[in-house]
């Protein structure tokens, strides 16, 4: 489906629930009965026979939205697994005559959702056939799920029919995904709810949505359900039947990817739709609690289809990572993304300019000077700014694979990411002509003057001034935490050049200057991973007037340009990560023991790093597409910042309490990386305005007021 047809698909699905079901509350009355014969009238049970997964997942999300448990997933893996050698039954299945419910097993027949208008269960045992058995009666075991549970009698099967080990693994695998999907959209829909909720609920005379408790609540669960979406989607596209099948790695099966897939995103929605369903019951308040509202019977699906994941037998991601040599899957949208994917791996393992010592803060000049000439650099810009014009899909691939590699060109990457864009859009034609070939070319030598002592990432709150003297401006201040700016030939400086306070935002101006301008002094400090960031003291500093990015006064606009760049390189860690968990992967299989075995505590702990580490690339490419586009990214690239920091940070602390003392070493397996990255991981969540802040700016992305 292209996107005119998810968004056709989606309102048909609402309209038909909205018409037949109702909203969430129906749950306590509504019957599954009239929504049967819709289904087959709109096609739902059809789906199996074309493949058509991604439509199957979605109409599972319209689903979640109003709590209704019609299981359609289970018709449209009855029909895959038994359609072909069994028409007939494929037939019936299609009409809604049978109605099967997918077990694993007799014991699961105590516990299963939607059984009044259930016909059949397919037992689909971990060895031997699939058998088909009428339900003769069942029990209602009330509890937390509404509509209830029930406990189905069965009697003898009708049919039995041979399944392989791949079909079964596939059918789980569609069934969880489908659970999966439909538990995250509940708890969206919850999410949307309290977000509007923020908006016009008033105590201590304003709207709640400006407590910062409650913004950055509703700011993580909308990281996390932006994640679960992105994952599924994802999931989707790696499908046998989906447009992304084929892609990625030469030699890895596309079965066992996809799988992976699955794996990764059901992980993910499993404990992201119960985090996003409380948090959206904490903002909701005593409103969410009773029943006349949406949120208590949304609160009941997003739980019972989490606890009726259990029921479905997969194996972990920890399990799939180690059990074989795999890595995580690639992001590539699509064979382009991938084949460009390959082509890069293919320069710079041959070019040797992968390495594995860790070395972040220096680039090599030799290897800036080979990606450049290789035009890497800008490669996404218009082709009359000297860009290749490619998309951003290849530009969050170059910056994963240089973080992977640990090629040593990050600054001259950060150029394009930081600066490059914002030239484009606010700089003269004679700034562009000057600093675009200089960044093409790996040249250009910069440092952000943001941050100073008294405001922090509060760049509304700037003091460092710029006065106007004739033909020119007189700037005076200070700046600190200044990335670089021993090693820099410019500072991207930012200003105050309005007075007047109350403006905050409206009074700052961008000047890109020349680090050897008189009076200015640069101080060097050390941070504990062995960065060395600085203090720039500005003193009477004469700046021309040429050197300001974009109108006086109208800065802002440049520096949310410059900032959502910086933040997507600061989320773009996730590729050092991924060499990271990759590193770790070969020393658990070398070493299994320091993993525990399946179901272990430490096994765990590898299964989230991984897909977290999976939706932090997913939500990198999201931005970045969203840059390139010129679509904006106020809520993209905040979340991928976000999420990439405080995934260095879980990183730095999960690795030692798998291999112990060691970890912390340099001499430790991969060349003491593991223990740097502890080091380093604070960084990530304090560069480019801390994740507290962060998240405050997505808030407001989301319409909170301040």
């Amino acid at each position: 489906m292209d996107r005119t047809e998810r968004t056709t698909f989606d309102r048909a699905v609402q309209g038909i629930l909205a018409d037949v079901w109702g909203g969430p509350g129906s749950a306590a009355t509504g019957c599954l009965d009239p929504l049967w014969a819709a289904a087959v009238d709109a096609g739902w049970l059809d789906l199996a026979g074309s493949g058509a997964l991604g439509a199957l997942v979605r109409a599972a999300r319209g689903m979640g939205r109003v709590a209704c448990p019609l299981p359609l997933a289970d018709s449209y893996v009855a029909v895959e697994l038994l359609g072909e050698q069994h028409p007939a039954l494929g037939a019936r299945i299609r009409d809604a005559v049978v109605r099967p419910l997918v077990v694993s097993g007799p014991d699961v027949l105590r516990t299963l959702d939607a059984v009044p208008t259930a016909t059949h269960v397919v037992e689909l045992p971990p060895t031997g056939p699939a058998r088909v058995v009428p339900i003769e009666s069942y029990r209602v075991r009330p509890g937390v799920p509404v509509p209830a549970l029930a406990e189905a009698q069965v009697g003898e099967p009708e049919l039995e029919a041979e399944v392989s080990d791949a079909q079964r693994r596939h059918a789980f695998a569609v069934l969880r995904l489908a659970l999966a999907a439909r538990a995250i959209a509940a708890a969206e829909r919850s999410l949307e709810l309290a977000t509007e909720h923020a908006m016009v609920r008033h105590q201590f005379g304003r709207p709640i949505g400006s407590f910062g408790a409650v913004q950055q609540r509703i700011a993580d669960s909308h990281i996390d359900a932006r994640a679960a979406g992105l994952l599924i989607e994802e999931a989707i596209r790696l499908s046998p039947s989906g447009h992304g099948a084929g892609s990625g790695d030469a030699g890895v099966d596309a079965s066992e990817r996809w799988l992976l897939a699955v794996a990764l995103a059901v992980e993910h929605a499993r404990t992201a739709a119960s985090h996003v369903q409380f948090g959206a019951q904490h903002t909701l308040g005593a409103i969410g609690f009773f029943d006349e509202h949406e949120a208590p019977w949304l609160f009941r699906r997003v739980h019972t289809d989490i606890a009726r994941l259990l029921d479905l037998p997969a194996e972990s991601v920890a399990d799939r990572l180690l059990g074989a040599d795999r890595s995580l899957p690639p992001v590539d949208l699509d064979a382009g993304a991938a084949e460009f994917r390959h082509q890069l791996r293919t320069f710079l393992s041959e070019s040797g300019l992968r390495r594995h010592a860790p070395q972040p803060f220096i680039d090599d000049p030799d290897t800036v000077r080979t990606l450049a000439d290789a035009n890497l650099f800008g490669l996404a810009w218009p082709p009359e700014h000297g860009g290749r014009g490619l998309r951003g899909a290849e530009q969050a691939v170059l910056m994963e694979e240089v973080g992977y590699g640990r090629v040593a060109a990050s600054a001259a990457l950060n150029a394009v990411m930081f600066l490059g864009d914002a030239i484009i859009r606010f700089g003269s034609a004679a700034q562009r002509d000057t600093f675009l070939p200089l960044i093409r070319q790996g040249r250009l030598r910069f440092c952000l003057g943001y941050s100073e002592p008294e405001t922090g990432s509060d760049l509304g709150g700037l003091v460092t001034r710029a006065v106007r003297d004739g033909d020119g401006w007189v700037v005076n201040g200070q700046k600190t935490w200044t990335t670089r700016a021993h090693e820099s030939d410019w500072i991207w400086l930012a200003v105050r050049t309005d007075p007047d306070r109350s403006k905050r935002h409206a009074g700052i101006s961008v000047f890109l200057v020349p680090l050897s301008t008189p009076g200015i002094t640069v101080k060097q400090h050390r941070s504990q991973a062995g960065e060395v960031s600085c203090s720039v003291f500005l003193d009477e500093v004469r700046v021309a007037d040429d050197a300001r990015i974009g109108d006086v006064s109208a800065g802002w606009s440049v520096i949310t340009t410059a900032l959502a760049g910086e933040r997507v390189a600061m989320g773009a860690v996730t590729g050092s990560l991924h060499a990271l968990l990759d590193e770790l992967l070969t020393l658990l299989r070398r070493e299994p023991e320091l993993a525990g075995p399946p179901g272990s505590v430490k096994r765990a702990h590898v299964t989230t790093l991984a897909t977290r580490l999976q939706a932090a690339r997913l939500l990198v490419r999201d931005a970045v597409e969203a840059i390139t586009a010129g679509t904006g990214s106020r809520i993209e690239a905040p979340m991928a910042g976000v999420m990439g920091g405080e995934l260095a940070e879980q990183f730095g602390r999960t690795v030692p309490e798998l291999l112990g003392p060691q970890a912390l070493l340099e001499d430790a397996p991969g060349n003491g990386t593991f223990g740097h990255n502890l080091l380093l991981s604070v960084k990530y969540v304090v560069g480019g305005g801390t994740n507290d802040v962060l998240r405050g700016l997505i808030a407001r992305g989301l319409g909170l007021p301040r």
